[in-house]
């Protein structure tokens, strides 16, 4: 997994995006589409139009990095706005790459009151 410092971002862009997209393209993408800067050190992480695939995009301090993950079986849990992106933290983000609805993860256990 990636090591990412504190205080970075993790950000989904909403909608689909072509997975032919290569570094140029996703850098494009985060300069016109969501306003922000791709060397800024945050996560953005982008769909297929299948859903079975993500990239993220990521500079690490000394280039950009570009991971990509596909399921074999079901589909990744995706916002259903078309547009804008949406935050993220580091455990949504484990739990999205493993294909778990990161929208409302349940507990298995709730500790009891102490008073």
């Amino acid at each position: 997994m990636i090591d990412l410092r504190t205080g970075t971002k993790i950000w989904i862009a909403a909608g689909v995006t072509d997975m032919r997209r290569g570094f140029y393209g996703l850098s494009a993408q985060v300069q016109t589409v969501l306003n922000a800067q791709p060397y800024s050190g945050h996560v953005f992480v982008f769909r297929g139009r299948r859903g079975d695939q993500v990239k993220l995009l990521w500079f690490d301090g000394d280039g950009l990095c570009l991971f990509s993950k596909r399921l074999e079986r079901g589909r990744f849990v995706w916002p259903k706005a078309d547009s804008g992106t949406v935050a993220l933290s580091r455990a949504q983000l484990s739990m999205l790459l493993e294909g778990i609805d990161w929208r409302r993860p349940e507990r298995t256990f709730a500790p009891p009151l102490a008073v």
